[in-house]
């Protein structure tokens, strides 16, 4: 894997302070650039697997046992991803999702239920120290997390913005959605676009009401998104590809891999705590 010297991002003219554009600060750049950032590239892991990864990977951040890394989900099934606070019961239809083999799994972080398919989706994660993002509130460090994904969108001739508080849309619909964690002195940052979209299957599991649908003045969820795929050639591993590239010519990457070591005990907390019908079901 190449690694990346950084370089100054391109601003297309925009203002380096315009929240909403997903620009960097030249203070914001230096942060970024200041960490010795690995990055982890995609691996098929089962939804458990990549559930106890990220929180395996945090607390290692935190605790300075591994560095600053970017880590690319390969996913190895179809899942639902509830988010820390959801109920299974108000989100998904159990029965349809085992009809169709969708495994529901719940991360560690807050948010909304996530419908993933492996190649209809593009999903990182991010592990910092939290002196990353010291003076930020949280709605600035959702911004200041998702920046460079904005202008490596907008390099592919997407119109992408930043929208408060945790979505990264444009012209064409939202694209992804963020969510974030802190532990141990580490902030975990792990946003997922949509590449693809199979909006039938996605109905028929998750619990979208028409009242949800229309509050955001909508006739269908498929309308609320602009899958990638629907606005740009690119497929998607060379989308992942240039996600990888901005982020290390902007901010500097060396490649790296998951240790021994941290996937015995991600695989340890899947057996003890995240495949547990405790934890997927920790809500009525």
């Amino acid at each position: 894997m190449q690694s990346f010297a950084p370089s100054t991002i391109r601003t297309r003219g925009m203002p380096p302070v315009a929240v909403e554009t997903g620009t960097l600060t030249a203070d914001e750049i230096a942060r970024w650039r200041a960490l010795p950032w690995r990055l982890l590239p995609e691996t098929p892991r089962t939804p458990l697997m990549n559930m106890a990864l990220d929180e395996v990977l945090t607390e290692r951040v935190g605790a300075g046992l591994r560095p600053p890394t970017l880590r690319v989900w390969g996913w190895s099934s179809p899942c639902v991803v509830l988010g820390r606070f959801q109920s299974v019961r108000n989100e998904v239809d159990e029965e349809a999702a085992a009809r169709a083999g969708v495994e529901i799994v719940r991360r560690v972080s807050g948010g909304g239920a996530m419908f993933i398919e492996p190649e209809g989706a593009i999903t990182w994660s991010l592990y910092a120290p939290e002196a990353l993002t010291r003076g930020m509130t949280f709605a600035e460090s959702y911004r200041f997390f998702d920046a460079w994904v904005v202008d490596a969108l907008r390099e592919l001739g997407i119109d992408a913005w930043y929208e408060p508080l945790n979505d990264i849309t444009s012209a064409g619909g939202k694209i992804g959605g963020a969510a974030q964690a802190r532990r141990g002195g580490a902030v975990l940052h792990h946003t997922t676009m949509a590449y693809d979209m199979n909006v039938p299957l996605m109905l028929s599991i998750l619990r979208i009401g028409k009242e949800k649908l229309s509050d955001k003045g909508v006739m269908s969820a498929a309308k609320r998104v602009g899958p990638l795929r629907q606005q740009t050639a690119m497929g998607r591993a060379e989308i992942i590809d240039h996600l990888v590239e901005q982020f290390g010519t902007s901010f500097g990457l060396q490649a790296d891999e998951v240790t021994p070591q941290e996937l015995s005990e991600a695989e340890r907390r899947v057996d003890d705590r995240f495949g547990t019908r405790d934890w997927i079901h920790y809500l009525p």
